[in-house]
Parts: structure tokens; C-alpha cells; sequence
């Protein structure tokens, strides 16, 4: 009992990524700078709203350290920041003793941001700073709301959208009816789980994790957890036990021509790129070739000689086009870690490498056929 009540005051959070945090700290830097150079003036500008309140610096730890938290999205953080003055503003005028004045616009703030659907924790800050100097809010008035709370908020949030883009994180977060990759209506195949947004809306609501998640996150953390549990039922089953051991490979200095000729006659959807002695440089895709077609007929090849012949600048050659950080596992790799790899369209076969050489390649018509065995064997 004791034990547990230990546990629980302890952290919550796992152990942190150093590249994360510093991805966080170097963007809360980033965002204030920017936000100050925008709205501090050598001198603070009570009626001009020139200046920085300290509820940015909570600000900035939601959109820069937890970017896909609804509650660091753009809307919770603008409008609720915002509302929060504006209502705190509204409890200074009508409240004069301060042992009611500052919980009472606190709370006020909660209600309304609850209310407007934007709950933004530093939104209670915000009210509580408005509610501790009421001498303020009675020489800036309303406008305090505008300046500096939501310049400086939407200024954050800006920043927040550019950096994130930057350093590869998703700000604002996924929509569930964003579209995929492929460019069409239907979702990610990883994120077909058969529910529909109103089912996952109803499982954060039941839960009450509606203020934590958003649906897409959800999804996405379902459909992981599917295929982590699907990889878990393939037993002990490695990546040596189902690669192709006869490889079609081709050189740095292959043609186009020649690489697209292959592809038509082995009907294969992935080549792998190897110098001499068999050191593995890439892998190259069908995708890889005139915008990812599918080479069925012959007129691809001329297709191809054209294109070469029109521009010096069109790739010639395997090294030009190959991808080179793309996922590769070992023999000894059980096959249930490529399902995540495989699972998301992009990679079509992931090379088996031994001391820089390629020993053999797992496809995903091979991981499908694994899988098929280990469903009927159980």
C-alpha cells in the first residue's frame, strides 16, 4: 500500500528524449524572442500594451513541449488566453476585495474557456495576473486582452506552426479527415481501424481524456498498438527465416533505362543499390522512377530516354535517385519490428544487412505471407 502511494507521487512522465528537450527549450527561446521583439518596447507601454506577461512562458511550454495537446492548440491557446483576460477584466470592475477578486476571475476563466471549448491552462494565469493588479486592468482596459495577451499569444502560436514544421513535429495536430499521403480521401491504411471520429470522440469522452488526446492522435495510437499485437503473434519468427536470399541488385552507375527494364521483367517493387564486393549504398523504389509509376508497359522505357534526353539535369543514374536512410533491419531482427516500417505505404521492402553488406531483402508480399502462416498456425 505504502509501495504504491510512493509510485504514484512520483513522475508521471517517462524518461525524457535529450533531443526533445532541447527541440522544446530551443523553440520556447525562439517563440519569446520573437514575441518580445514584436510587443516589448524599451519601455513598457501600459496604454499601448508593449510589454510581456509572464502566462507566455506557460504558454510556450504547451505549444513548443507538447505541440499535439489540445490544449496547446491554436484556438485553446489564442482564444482562451484572451477570453480569460477579457473576463478577468469584467471581475476587476465589479469586485474590489481581493480575496474575491482573484479566485473569483480564476475560476471565471476556467468557466468561459470550458464554455468557448479552449481550455488553455495559462489562461488561468492570465486572469490571476489581471486580478493581482487591477490598477493595470483599469489603465489598460479592454484593450489589455488585445495587447499584449493575444498579439503575444497569436505571435507564439505562429512561431509554434513554423518550427514545428521545421523540426518535423505536427503543429496545430493531426485532423481526422486530414488527407493522406497518396493525396486521397481515405486515411493512412495503418489508421483504418473501422471507426468512425464520433467513435473516438465517444471513447476520449468516456474516459475523460477529451483534454489530453485529440482523435487522431487516438487513432494512431490504436492502430500502433494493432500492429504491435499482430507483430506479437508472429512468435519468434526473424527476419532470416522469410527474406529473399537471391538478389536482382544493381550498381551506382546503372541507367534509368536498365533499372526501369528490370522492374518490368521481375515485376519487383524494390531493387537494392550495391557496389562491388556487395556494400550496400540504397535502395531504390519504384516510386523512384517518374514520380512513383508503376512500370506495366513497355512505353515507360522510351518515356524514360526521353526525358534523359531533354534535360542534362534529369537523374541518369541508381546513385542519383536512391533512397539512402531508408529503413534496413538484420537477420536476426524479429519480423514483428518492419510491420510499423511497412505499415505506412512508403517503404515497399526493407533491406537485411551484415557488415555493410546486403544478405538479403523482406518484401511486403513476404511479411504478408509470414503473417498469413502464424493466422492459421494460430
Amino acid at each position: 500500500m505504502i509501495r504504491r502511494v510512493v509510485r504514484s507521487l512520483g513522475p508521471a512522465i517517462p524518461v525524457g528524449n535529450p533531443k526533445e528537450a532541447l527541440r522544446a527549450g530551443l523553440g520556447a527561446l525562439i517563440g519569446l524572442v520573437v514575441a518580445g521583439a514584436f510587443v516589448l518596447a524599451a519601455s513598457a507601454d501600459i496604454h499601448l500594451g508593449l510589454f510581456l506577461i509572464a502566462p507566455f512562458g506557460a504558454s510556450a511550454v504547451l505549444i513548443f513541449a507538447v505541440p499535439s495537446s489540445p490544449l496547446a492548440q491554436p484556438w485553446s491557446a489564442v482564444v482562451g488566453n484572451t477570453a480569460s483576460a477579457f473576463v478577468a477584466i469584467a471581475v476587476c470592475a465589479a469586485l474590489s476585495d481581493p480575496v474575491l477578486r482573484i479566485p473569483g476571475a480564476v475560476g471565471a476563466a476556467i468557466a468561459i474557456m470550458i464554455t468557448l471549448r479552449a481550455l488553455h491552462p495559462p489562461g488561468g494565469a492570465v486572469a490571476m495576473t489581471v486580478a493581482m493588479s487591477p490598477d493595470l486592468a483599469q489603465e489598460s482596459g479592454l484593450w489589455f486582452a488585445l495587447s499584449p495577451v493575444a498579439l503575444g499569444t497569436a505571435i507564439l502560436v505562429v512561431v509554434g506552426v513554423l518550427y514545428g514544421r521545421a523540426t518535423g513535429r505536427h503543429y496545430p495536430f493531426r485532423q481526422f479527415e486530414q488527407i493522406n499521403p497518396q493525396g486521397t480521401s481515405d486515411h493512412v491504411a495503418s489508421e483504418r481501424l473501422g471507426l468512425s471520429e464520433d467513435d473516438l470522440v465517444n471513447i476520449l469522452t468516456r474516459y475523460r481524456q477529451s483534454l489530453n488526446l485529440g482523435v487522431e492522435d487516438l487513432a494512431r495510437l490504436i492502430a500502433a498498438a494493432e500492429v504491435t499485437a499482430a507483430g506479437q503473434r508472429t512468435g519468434n519468427t526473424k527476419v532470416s527465416d522469410i527474406m529473399s536470399r537471391d538478389l536482382i541488385t544493381v550498381g551506382p552507375n546503372t541507367s534509368l533505362h536498365d533499372i526501369a527494364a528490370l522492374f518490368l521483367r521481375h515485376e519487383f517493387t524494390a531493387l537494392p543499390v550495391v557496389e562491388a564486393g556487395g556494400h550496400f549504398l540504397g535502395v531504390i523504389y519504384q516510386r523512384h522512377l517518374l514520380g512513383g509509376a508503376r512500370f506495366r508497359h513497355p512505353e515507360w522505357l522510351e518515356r524514360i530516354r526521353v526525358a534523359r534526353a531533354q534535360s542534362s539535369r534529369t537523374p541518369s543514374q541508381a546513385s542519383q535517385i536512391m533512397e539512402q536512410d531508408g529503413p534496413t533491419a538484420s537477420a536476426d531482427t524479429p519480423i514483428a519490428a518492419l510491420l510499423p516500417q511497412m505499415a505506412d505505404g512508403k517503404c515497399d521492402a526493407v533491406p537485411v544487412i551484415s557488415a555493410g553488406r546486403i544478405v538479403g531483402i523482406v518484401t511486403r508480399t513476404d511479411l504478408i505471407a509470414a503473417l498469413a502462416r502464424s493466422g492459421l498456425a494460430n
